[in-house]
């Protein structure tokens, strides 16, 4: 029986409402043999409307002078393995970006305060060292919430060779192999740069944009900017909260370069829809907007939470993936297109084998 709490949460607003029966086998463990081999489900935002396509289809699909707005950062190795003085294995997520890390410089080397996760067979106390073969070291200064850590790393070299050469691609929990040598390349976009090394979770609706989608993109001239977010290990966080209102958002860091702000305003004054590449990209957009309450150059952190009754003031159309259940993902992609609206065309997704999640297929929201 409903508490009369529950009974009270409008239907847009509480969490059940975003459950929906996903088959384990719809879950994408690899990714297509192509880039562009997806599906495509074509969501018509205003009527509900769906039509079953391919993402060899996008650049026909795309109005001409449209705007493509796609975050440019790079998955970093960033799941490394050490030792305990007493031999045991511990593994470390390193969540905070190596770009924003600014390393104190000592006789002996670098030395930081990072966050992270810890794993290992015993929990590590306050004050537990962790060696590493590549050059470095860890000493745990406190724990968090979900297993979340800060300690002191030391290093020497390179921090961003060291987790190059002796990290993992941290592959989501719902991907249920170990990371391999494809990994490194296939969970990352092509237009991830070098010097935005820092996500832990790849921005996953570009992962279906290969050079030929570039060029018949440019050929229909839609332009393509970027921005940055460092996609955080809480882009897995469940909502925990059955009023989805009542839900903590965690932080990530954004920047939007001046050249793409102006892009942007010039595409919003002249009527050309702005389309975010995924949900990391209208965050970006919608975030900036929130601290800023204008289209601008922006560096810093946003925590906003999209949900139904939110108004878009960047983001007209979005190209994304199909997302986990009472996910703040398919929370967001519902304040776009409506809740009924995306949960029937989840519905038809299911219905017609469609693959789910980061190696699944795509959407777009129109």
């Amino acid at each position: 029986m409903k508490t009369e709490k529950m009974k009270r949460i409008p239907k847009n607003l509480n969490l059940e409402s975003y459950d929906f029966e996903l088959p384990e086998e719809r879950i994408a463990q690899c990714p297509t043999e192509k880039r562009h081999g997806s599906k495509l489900m074509v969501l018509d935002k205003v009527t509900g409307e769906t039509e079953l396509k391919l993402f060899t289809d996008v650049p026909d699909l795309l109005p001409e002078g449209a705007l493509l707005v796609a975050n440019n950062s790079k998955v970093i190795p960033a799941r490394i393995f050490g030792k305990k003085p007493s031999g045991g294995k511990v593994e470390f997520l390193l969540l905070t970006p190596i770009p924003l890390i600014e390393p104190t410089i000592t006789p002996e080397g670098n030395k930081a305060i990072v966050k992270g996760l810890l794993r290992s067979s015993k929990a590590t106390k306050i004050g537990s060292e962790v060696i590493f073969d590549c050059s470095m070291k860890l000493t745990v200064l406190g724990k968090g919430q979900f297993g979340l850590s800060e300690v002191e790393i030391e290093w020497e070299g390179s921090l961003k060779e060291i987790f190059e050469t002796c990290g993992k691609i941290p592959l989501p929990p719902y991907i249920r192999r170990a990371a391999d040598e494809s990994d490194s390349t296939r969970y990352q976009t092509l237009y991830a740069c070098d010097d935005k090394a820092g996500s832990v979770a790849a921005p996953t609706a570009g992962l279906h944009f290969s050079k030929e989608i570039e060029d018949r993109l440019r050929e229909k001239n839609i332009e393509k900017v970027e921005v940055t977010l460092y996609v955080g290990y809480g882009t897995f966080s469940p909502v925990r909260t059955t009023d989805i209102r009542e839900h903590e958002m965690h932080s990530e860091y954004i920047e939007i370069p001046d050249a793409t702000a102006r892009a942007i305003q010039k595409a919003k004054d002249e009527g050309r829809p702005v389309i975010a590449v995924g949900t990391t990209s209208a965050r970006t957009l919608e975030g900036s907007f929130q601290k800023t309450g204008a289209i601008c150059e922006f560096k810093g952190e946003t925590n906003i939470f999209i949900y139904p009754g939110y108004e878009f003031k960047v983001v007209d159309r979005m190209i994304t993936n199909f997302h986990l259940p009472e996910s703040s993902l398919v929370i967001m992609i519902s304040a776009l297109a409506g809740r009924d609206n995306v949960l029937n065309a989840y519905q038809k997704a299911i219905e017609n084998k469609f693959r789910f999640f980061s190696y699944g297929d795509s959407m777009y929201i129109k």
